[in-house]
């Protein structure tokens, strides 16, 4: 007999849910209560059990939105416990029926002796070894040739690693792991077939619940934690703090296990204002990424000879101009108008004017550039990245917001290229957007200068024999006196700080206002 499993009700206000993950797979053999999905409502994540002991049929796909009461699979309770793999189900309505070799239960696939080994790629030739950062797919999955399996992560990008052949995954290596170019790490099997696709659920009726108001009132007496079910209610049964506990579930849940270790371990928790006296210390260990950057930090260090120079400006203009036009920017363009378009902008110019600055060293050569790819250093969760806008010297403000957002975006969900990160002549960074007044920025090698920007700070300032109050930003430029003598970087950052202060003179056209809602 098939039990049919359902979306439960989570809240009179809730009439959909997200299905994020299987927990069990078709095919699989559950015991009654066992967990077998993991549900996402607008407010919370809550686990589904099963409802009886039997062989599982998944109904839907991972990521669907589900209508309350929609059945999300169902339950054979009429086979028997296997002792290694699940028996057939007896349903006599299909037994006389032949399944399609494409569509087969997931526990009655049949290997074809093939197998293809999945190694690391060649992503670079200065890149020896990459991290496994994580397994999209599971060891036992079934994948489809060509789908995503895993994602790695080099010393300048992360990347995808794809299935080369339909089949069943084996992995051989664990997420953190530190690889090779070249190393196999897992094994697809070809199969016979496929499982069998997931059908649509179907929308049950919208008819009330009498336990419906318990229900509710149960779900708002839970806290408003990322946890499942059990872990809501003993972090609401014994008042911890859920910040002072660390989350080690699927996509960042609490589970049961998180709560029990954060009450054993009650007293040591120093960081976050509920306790004192700790004496922890823990070990993590660095990215292939942050290795990079210490390696090419002390490298900046110990290599050039690094001085840096300062200024100031007064970043009123810009800042009216903003405010004047940004509303008819953003309609024109469908990107707002920052600073960081004025900046390299106006980088660009002075660079033109300075070509040292947009030089390196290469043996006893100088190597110029007649072009200006400007490097934009984004901090990101793994680490600092540098992303390249390419030739802003032929780019208008416009174009340039758009490629500063581009690659922002990409940087954020981890999708930068080697591409993305290659080359660049010279590199802002804006530590102004932590709150930073004033740094010595290092020099992005090979490079000869790093522009730093700071916080904008309202100070008083003489203007014309008047004490006024203006928004300041200080201007910071390190540069290799190597190749860059100090006339050339004094030089160089006074133009940036006439061309931000006059930002008509960027436009370089009759009428400036109008060239710039039309660049």
């Amino acid at each position: 007999m098939a039990v049919e499993i359902k979306v439960p009700t989570v809240g009179e206000s809730i009439s959909e849910v997200t299905l994020l993950r299987w927990v069990k797979k078709t095919g699989d053999y559950v015991e009654r209560d066992e967990v077998i999905a993991e549900l996402e409502s607008e407010k919370a994540t809550f686990e589904v059990n099963a409802e009886k002991a039997g062989v599982l049929t998944t109904l839907v796909a991972e990521g669907d939105s589900i209508n309350i009461g929609s059945v999300i699979a169902s339950i054979d309770d009429s086979a028997a416990k296997p002792a290694s793999a699940p028996a057939p189900v007896e349903d006599k309505a299909t037994e006389a029926k032949t399944v399609a070799p494409e569509e087969i239960p997931a526990a009655s696939l049949q290997v074809t002796g093939k197998q293809v080994e999945l190694k690391i790629p060649t992503v670079g030739e200065s890149i020896s070894e990459v991290t496994l950062l994580r397994w999209v797919k599971q060891s036992g999955d079934y994948v489809e040739r060509d789908e995503v399996v895993a994602e790695l992560e080099s010393e300048k990008a992360t990347f995808e690693v794809n299935a080369e052949i339909a089949g069943l995954l084996e992995t051989s290596v664990a997420e953190g792991d530190t690889l090779k170019i070249g190393d196999v790490i897992a094994v697809i099997k070809e199969t016979t077939g496929k499982p069998a696709a997931a059908k649509p659920a179907q929308p049950a009726p919208a008819a009330a619940k009498p336990e419906t108001k318990v229900e509710t009132d149960t779900a708002i007496k839970k806290p408003d934690v990322k946890a499942t079910p059990v872990a809501s209610a003993i972090i609401a049964d014994k008042k911890v703090d859920p910040k002072s506990i660390k989350p080690s579930g699927f996509s960042g849940r609490i589970v049961k296990e998180d709560v029990l270790a954060a009450i054993a371990n009650a007293g040591r928790k120093a960081f976050d204002g509920a306790e004192l006296f700790s004496r922890n210390e823990r070990a993590e260990r660095m990215s292939n990424l942050r290795r990079t950057i210490s390696r090419r930090l002390v490298e900046a260090k110990n290599t050039t000879a690094m001085l840096t120079t300062f200024n100031e400006v007064d970043m009123q203009p810009i800042m009216d101009i903003r405010k004047q036009y940004k509303d008819k920017f953003k309609e024109v363009h469908g990107v707002n108008l920052g600073f960081m378009s004025f900046f390299s902008k106006a980088c660009a110019i002075a660079l033109s004017e300075w070509p040292s600055i947009n030089a390196y060293i290469d043996g006893d050569n100088i190597i110029y550039h007649d072009y200006v790819d400007i490097s934009i250093a984004v901090s990101t969760p793994r680490g600092l990245t540098v992303p390249v806008i390419r030739n802003v010297e032929s780019l208008s403000l416009a174009e340039i917001e758009r490629k500063v957002l581009e690659l922002a975006a990409k940087a954020r969900d981890s999708k930068l290229t080697a591409e993305d990160l290659t080359g660049g002549t010279f590199t802002i960074t804006n530590g102004g957007v932590f709150g930073s007044l004033l740094s010595t920025p290092i020099i992005n090698m090979p490079q000869s200068a790093i522009l730093g920007m700071h916080k904008i700070q309202e100070r008083p300032v003489a203007i014309n024999g008047q004490v006024v109050i203006r928004p300041m930003m200080y201007v910071a430029l390190s540069y290799d006196h190597r190749i860059v003598d100090g006339r050339e970087s004094v030089s160089f950052l006074v133009r940036v700080k006439e061309l931000l202060e006059n930002p008509a003179l960027l436009l370089i056209q009759k009428d400036p206002i109008k060239t710039l809602l039309e660049i």
